[in-house]
């Protein structure tokens, strides 16, 4: 009997995405096929599928033990996050040459299903960084008697999702610093900037939007600047090894001395990145905005403001700080649950309450308000809005010290 061969040997996996990606989550189901087309029969032992899942840290650094001595110390460290075994043809035998007990794959395409269930627990996310990485896939071997096993492997991605519609992650970040130059026995005046941004949480794709003022009271010539970085932190054996690297960046006006550059929202936009991995054990990646003063002949002045990169983006309807609702919502829309697209409004105060409810209320609130101090402030403002904020009115409790200080800072710097 002649032997048939084994054509292709193929990992696929069933993909629930329009990209046809296989990208999932803790708790999702991996499902997949392992694909084996042959030419003629072929008698086989056993078909195993591994899914593992790793984080792996490693670097090396050269270390001087005496004038002439030196050696390299390695430094390794590793989390497994996933492990996880199947028989999808026969059975696990120790005697790989057993004749008793094969299965017979005949001449075509074969598929062979599996499927397995991602932990619950939190997993890190997917990623290949300078000195580690995290990585999940699904190895499958073929096993033949009198043969070497067959193998192959297939990656998948893994998200941790991070939910940036969180009251920590929609709070605004801002931030002042000023620096003074020194040559000798001369000062010049201050540089000051100041910067703000709407929130800390964005996803790949979106603009940040910078609003910030910078005056330069200095004699020198200096550039506004922005830009974005990732910081990969990588922990092994009591160590710590750092790589930052520039994510994206922007520049403004140039500006000589005595003048104020204001942003209004400058846009710098965030380009496709890994999201940030924060609640793995060796292996940490954050990102920063970098507002900062490019000043010619000293250290610049900077200001960094943390940055998270989530995976599910900034709900569009509502509220932006309403996270709780906006949470509810889309968790009806996954159970299927239509929103209707006008709600139906409350039930007036005439239908639930009678005219003559209304009237005993209006006696007994009447009798015992009236009198009180508050009542006719209550009753001119219960139905008026808010005021705008350019209508409130802050007084200085201490008018002439700021006086004083403004007319300070008008003789140092012309711009004011």
């Amino acid at each position: 009997m002649v032997l048939g061969k084994v054509k292709s040997f193929i990992i696929s996996y069933d993909c629930h995405n329009e990209s046809n990606v296989p990208v999932f989550a803790s708790g999702d189901s991996v499902s997949g096929r392992v694909i084996i087309e042959v030419t003629g029969e072929i008698r086989v032992k056993s078909l195993q599928i591994y899914a593992k899942g790793f984080a792996k840290v490693r670097w090396t650094e050269s270390r001087n033990a005496g004038s002439n001595t030196a050696y390299t110390q390695n430094y390794t460290e590793e989390v497994e996050y996933l492990n996880h075994t199947d028989i999808l043809i026969g059975h696990e035998r120790d005697d790989d040459n057993c004749e008793e007990g094969l299965t017979t794959i005949h001449s075509g395409r074969h598929e062979y299903a599996f499927s397995l269930e991602l932990p619950q627990t939190p997993l890190a996310t997917s990623f290949e960084g300078k000195h580690g990485s995290v990585r999940y896939w699904v190895k499958a071997e073929l096993h033949r008697p009198w043969l070497l096993p067959m193998k192959t492997k297939k990656e998948f991605t893994v998200f941790e999702h991070i939910d940036i519609n969180t009251p920590l992650l929609l709070s605004p970040l801002a931030g002042t610093k000023e620096k003074t130059l020194c040559c000798w026995f001369c000062t010049s005046g201050p540089i000051s900037l100041s910067a703000k941004i709407e929130r800390k949480g964005y996803t790949p794709g979106e603009s940040i939007q910078i609003f910030a003022e910078i005056e330069n009271c200095s004699s020198r010539m200096v550039v506004p600047k922005a830009a974005i970085y990732q910081t990969q932190t990588f922990y092994a054996k009591g160590k710590m090894k750092e790589v930052k690297q520039l994510v994206a960046n922007l520049r403004g006006e140039s500006l000589s001395s005595g003048k104020t550059e204001t942003w209004s929202g400058k846009m710098l936009k965030i380009p496709p990145v890994s999201p940030s991995i924060l609640d793995c054990s060796i292996i940490r990646v954050e990102y920063s905005l970098m507002v900062y003063v490019d000043i010619p002949g000293a250290m610049n002045l900077s200001l960094n403001l943390p940055l998270v990169i989530g995976t599910i983006p900034l709900h569009t309807f509502g509220s932006r700080t309403s996270s709780v609702s906006s949470q509810c919502s889309m968790t009806m829309s996954w159970l299927g649950m239509a929103l209707p697209e006008r709600p139906e409004a409350p039930p007036s105060y005439a239908e639930i309450v009678t005219e003559e409810q209304r009237q005993r209320l209006e006696v007994t609130t009447a009798r015992d308000e009236l009198e009180g101090p508050l009542f006719a402030y209550i009753q001119e403002f219960r139905f008026q809005p808010p005021p705008l904020y350019s209508e409130v009115r802050v007084v200085d409790p201490n008018p002439d010290q700021a006086s004083r200080t403004e007319e300070q800072r008008s003789d140092t710097c012309p711009s004011r």
